[in-house]
């Protein structure tokens, strides 16, 4: 009798961790999903790797790469965070009047330029999930403070977001939830400005 009743026991446990084994990976499969590798610029943005390590592979943002250089704020996106960065392209800096990244990008000019990079990052991560969980919390629209101290204006616009700035501008996310080891970045096709 005691043979049988160990046996059942050792044929429960058995079956308890093969359900284990069998859930468990379905658990991480469901985190893993937000830390996909996500193509930006023709280069794969890998979630193992920071803010600048990713960014600076992009084709796409070679004017926002050299601009956080130029503003001193490699150090700081290379940090831990989290950071979220609004990630303007190139297309978004050239649509700017003539000539002003190139003044921005002047010496004598850096804390101007700090200022912008800065009021495109917002403290923490925020995934397209928590955007949507906060504009639904505003009533349609979420007021987000910036690293710079302004704010900016977070709504959905059809399908894709839309990231209005202090001056009225809005910019769309073209390219969402890029995961990195030390925040998220979404891309946009405009420059906001503080």
């Amino acid at each position: 009798m005691k043979i049988k009743q160990h046996m059942r026991t050792l044929a429960i446990g058995f079956s308890l961790a093969l359900t284990t084994f069998a859930v468990v990976p379905l658990a991480l499969a469901g985190s893993m999903d937000m830390q996909k590798t996500v193509m930006v610029g023709g280069a794969a943005m890998y979630p193992s790797k920071n803010i600048i390590q990713n960014a600076v592979n992009s084709k796409d943002h070679t004017t926002l790469v050299a601009a956080v250089k130029a503003a001193g704020l490699v150090d700081t996106l290379s940090g831990p965070g989290p950071f979220t960065v609004f990630a303007p392209t190139n297309e978004a800096f050239a649509a700017l009047p003539a000539g002003t990244v190139d003044n921005l990008l002047k010496p004598e000019n850096k804390a101007t330029l700090a200022k912008i990079l800065t009021y495109h990052v917002v403290a923490g991560r925020l995934t397209a999930h928590d955007l949507a969980a906060r504009v639904a919390a505003g009533g349609g629209k979420a007021m987000l403070k910036t690293v710079e101290g302004d704010s900016i204006t977070v709504s959905k616009d059809g399908d894709t977001w839309a990231i209005t700035d202090d001056k009225g501008n809005t910019a769309h996310v073209t390219i969402g939830d890029v995961m990195q080891s030390n925040g998220v970045i979404h891309v946009i096709d405009k420059v906001l400005m503080p």
